[in-house]
């Protein structure tokens, strides 16, 4: 029998690699004259520490384990015609920091434990938020709908980085 502790992050990268970051064009080919924009991670010296591609319509997912419980937390995101959009959020339980807010996404039950808050479709300040990476147990990373992976934690341990979407404007 798999722990609660080990499952439940398991569970959440199988959630997030079935359906976490789809959005219209996931996992296709990006059409000629689509619009991409970039997303980078830039550190506290305002070095580019990591960049990628992000087609208009697609998105990206932060992933981390809770630093109290250890369980997966997803946040992901969708470009909207240049806009940085926070999607839906996958949740374990309602540990600290976590949970719902009334009139901010609808709370549903996620296959096999925990919640997702879905249609959040909440405008990101900027384009830009900044992270606090922690450490590797925490393990903050991003994956995009084409399956790019950046290692937050790898990269950046206790940095404080900011997360951006590059428009080109």
């Amino acid at each position: 029998m798999i722990s609660q502790k080990v499952g439940r992050p398991l569970l959440a990268a199988l959630l997030l690699s079935i359906t976490a970051c789809a959005g219209p064009a996931s996992q296709q080919e990006v059409k000629p004259g689509t619009t991409v924009d970039h997303l980078e991670v830039i550190g506290p010296d305002g070095s580019v520490l990591a960049r990628t591609d992000i087609p208009r319509q697609t998105g990206w997912c932060l992933y981390w384990n809770h630093s109290v419980t250890g369980d997966g937390v997803i946040d992901c995101y969708i470009d909207d015609l240049g806009k940085m959009v926070l999607h839906r959020a996958y949740q374990p339980d309602f540990a600290a920091g976590l949970g719902h807010f009334p009139g901010r996404g609808i709370l549903t039950s996620a296959e096999g434990g925990g919640y997702w808050i879905e249609d959040i479709d909440e405008p990101v300040a900027g384009n830009a938020y900044v992270l606090r990476v922690g450490s590797l147990a925490v393990n903050h990373r991003i994956v995009t709908t084409d399956g790019d992976e950046i290692y937050l934690s790898k990269m950046a341990e206790h940095t404080r980085v900011t997360i951006r979407l590059d428009t080109g404007e």
